[in-house]
């Protein structure tokens, strides 16, 4: 037949577009669009990840010292053993 595999039928009105993996740039715009862009998004949506982030900091913190507080012993009950 002399066909190879995949050229055995032809199939009209369907359009193959196919690019070489060697001919694609995979770092193209990384620099000159990439970065400005992230620092775009950075931008907007820092107001809306930042203070729930802060204040769940706080409330951890300030419930570790108070937990820390409270589970020390009271050296003035200790002070007569020998």
């Amino acid at each position: 037949m002399g066909h190879g595999f995949g050229g055995l039928a032809k199939i009209r009105g369907i359009i193959y577009y196919r690019l070489s993996p060697f001919e694609q740039r995979a770092f193209a715009g990384v620099i000159t669009k990439g970065i400005p862009n992230t620092l775009r998004r950075i931008s907007e949506n820092i107001f809306r990840v930042a203070p729930p982030f802060v204040l769940s900091y706080i409330v951890f913190n300030e419930t570790e010292k108070e937990s820390k507080r409270l589970s020390r012993k009271n050296p003035q009950d200790y002070e007569n053993d020998v």
